[in-house]
């Protein structure tokens, strides 16, 4: 056979611009560049083939195709809402959140239709488990254990699908009218309650007060009377060695000592214009000034 001419091109030639374009073609299929961002599911006559990283990849072009091309980005899904009911028997509702990214896309494409669908399906049944065995005021006051719980639990069930849960976390918990009411009572009932034990011990703290000031009273009082009875045994002690050592003139003079203090006092007295000294004083008067004298010869 000869060649022959198309359009004045031999045969060999568009033998040779075909094999070309075949070449070509092959060489555009057999490489594949991968974004950072995503990974590629490649099948070889239907079957899992390889996955591809980030980068440029080779394949057997014709046979090998690029079936599923994955984001590797964290993803969030939209935030739900789930009625759970505790074990005292309040409804609440829950609101949630989750993050999570795909790590083994070959798991993903295989085990798992729709993967949000899936793990919101999830999270709703582990947080109404996780509900249901805690008390209304439990779940209020342990929230962040209750979360790191759910966060656990998802995490070990995404496994198997390829998936890694990064964030889980509970936004809110909601109650129904009548129990926000009921709890609202409940609360401004335990003010009150304290509030009167507040103003109770108050009143206790002020007794044991006034009682401490009352005894600390007594108590300076008592000194000062055993103060005043050591100063009186002390003067009488002192009279005493006096008489025996100068006889019955220092009792004498003690005496007339004591009847002109008490004179000049009356003489001091407000409104006191007229004294009258009885004559018993002037005496007094004498007396002490003679036994001044004495002691002073």
């Amino acid at each position: 056979m000869g060649d022959f001419d198309i359009g004045g091109i031999s045969g060999s030639s568009i033998l040779l611009i075909v094999l070309a374009l075949f070449i070509i073609l092959g060489i555009f299929l057999g490489v594949r560049i991968v974004p950072q961002s995503e990974k590629h599911v490649v099948e070889r006559f239907g079957r899992l083939r390889a996955v591809l990283g980030p980068g440029i990849n080779l394949i057997v072009p014709y046979l090998d195709r690029v079936a599923h091309k994955i984001s590797v980005l964290e993803r969030q899904l939209p935030t739900a809402q789930q009625d759970a009911i505790t074990t005292d028997n309040v409804l609440v509702k829950v609101e949630t959140s989750v993050f999570y990214r795909i790590i083994e896309p070959e798991k993903t494409v295989y085990r798992i239709r729709d993967v949000d669908a899936a793990i919101a399906t999830t999270v709703a049944g582990i947080v109404r488990s996780e509900i249901g065995k805690m008390e209304l005021d439990q779940v209020q006051s342990n929230r962040n254990e209750l979360t790191a719980k759910i966060r656990e639990q998802v995490a070990a069930m995404v496994d198997d699908w390829g998936i890694e849960v990064t964030r889980a976390e509970i936004l809110d918990v909601n109650l129904d009218d009548q129990t926000r009411q009921a709890m609202l009572q409940q609360l401004n009932a335990e003010r009150a309650r304290r509030a009167q034990v507040t103003e109770a011990e108050g009143k206790k703290r002020s007794v044991e007060l006034a009682a401490d000031a009352e005894l600390y009273s007594a108590q300076q009082q008592a000194k000062a009377r055993r103060i005043l009875a050591e100063a009186e045994a002390f003067a009488t002690v002192t009279i005493a060695a006096a008489i025996k050592e100068n006889g019955i003139e220092a009792a004498q003079y003690q005496v007339a000592l004591k009847q002109v203090e008490a004179l000049t006092a009356v003489g001091q007295g407000a409104g006191k214009q007229v004294v009258i000294v009885p004559a018993a004083a002037i005496d007094a008067f004498g007396d002490a000034f003679k036994m001044l004298q004495g002691r002073m010869k």
